[in-house]
């Protein structure tokens, strides 16, 4: 079993038994320095202690409460295909975690391919960033990726994902559970979106926003599902996703909520034969692809899936004898659109409108 599978199984508690026990209460113990520093990190900014950079554009951050994947990257190209529709000039900062030194991580990758009209700046010093994209670029409205905990940057709209399988990070903060930060960091939310909100039921659904209600009662809330809209390869080419339906496949992935792509998978209809984890931001060497290519020659499928950030790190059309395609997905709001786009429309500057 893998690490993160282990992890996953211990602080969510399926896995049970005495070791597992053991597991938790050391990870309990190691929780408390952590939510500690958190704490007193939010205090001094909320206390005006920490400074804080207010740009000349107006800024829309989008991050989450928990580690792994909540399905920032789909919204963050929800929002800049939104402002660029109405001619807004945007860019989209991130600090570049994940990043091999010198190169971008697989969400600049993803980015810069979908987008390939809006900078994405990567910089760990984001205020720096933030001067280039407006001095340099000309930029008139910036785009936070994975920024809520980021506090040096003001914002005009503090967006966050919860994912629905585990919106609360199994009620701890790392590294007993997978929170961030404590749930009442959510006082912060000017809106928040629950992310592959068909995972599960209205019931389900209600008692989330319930508890966001008790932390964020002015909150805009939307919900929105991630559905697959296409499969695409290397080189750009693009088949319907029926295409497959039926048909058997193997499957990987290297990203923070492997949970969530096998939830896609199922909802199209594929048949999967095999499936494999890779640690979230994976770099992919040469032995890697050498493995994954044994895997699926051993197996009788008609394709192997990924995700796209999987694909823009690997560039291959093939695995194996096979051919490899990504899942590409893009956002449907179930509820919440109309509220948002009207916050949205708030920050778009004259000289755009």
């Amino acid at each position: 079993m893998e690490l993160s599978e282990w992890f996953h199984g211990v602080v969510s508690g399926r896995r049970r038994g005495p070791g597992a026990a053991l597991a938790r209460l050391g990870l309990t113990i190691a929780e408390w320095p952590y939510t500690l520093a958190v704490r007193w990190r939010n205090h001094s900014y909320d206390a005006g202690r920490s400074g804080v950079h207010q740009p000349a554009v107006p800024v829309v951050s989008v991050g989450n409460l928990t580690l792994g994947g909540t399905g920032k990257t789909p919204m963050v190209l929800w929002l800049a295909r939104w402002f660029r529709r109405r001619g807004v000039p945007v860019a989209v900062i991130s600090r570049g975690y994940g990043a091999q030194q010198g190169s971008r991580n697989d969400e600049a990758l993803e980015l810069e391919h979908k987008l390939p009209d809006v900078p994405h700046l990567q910089n760990p010093d984001r205020v720096q960033a933030a001067r280039s994209a407006v001095d340099e670029l000309g930029c008139q409205l910036i785009i936070l990726d994975d920024a809520f905990q980021h506090r040096r940057l003001a914002r005009n709209l503090d967006l966050v994902m919860l994912d629905a399988s585990a919106p609360f990070g199994y009620g701890h903060v790392f590294p007993r559970g997978l929170l961030r930060e404590p749930v009442h960091g959510l006082a912060r939310a000017h809106a928040v979106v629950l992310a592959r909100a068909d995972m599960v039921d209205q019931a389900a659904r209600a008692a989330i926003r319930r508890e966001v209600a008790r932390h964020a009662p002015a909150a805009l809330w939307a919900e929105v599902v991630h559905a697959p809209c296409a499969l695409v390869g290397a080189s750009g080419e693009e088949e319907p996703v029926e295409s497959l339906a039926g048909c058997p496949v193997a499957a990987f992935c290297g990203i923070g909520n492997p949970d969530g792509f096998l939830h896609t998978l199922k909802s199209c209809d594929f048949q999967l034969a095999g499936f494999r984890r890779f640690p979230d931001h994976h770099a992919y060497t040469r032995r890697d692809i050498e493995h994954l290519s044994q895997w699926v020659d051993q197996l009788d499928v008609a394709a192997v899936l990924c995700t796209r950030k999987d694909l823009v790190k690997i560039r291959l059309d093939r695995l194996g004898r096979h051919r490899l395609r990504a899942v590409a997905i893009s956002i449907e709001f179930l509820s919440g659109r109309h509220e948002l786009e009207e916050r949205l429309e708030r920050l778009i500057p004259v000289s755009s409108g």
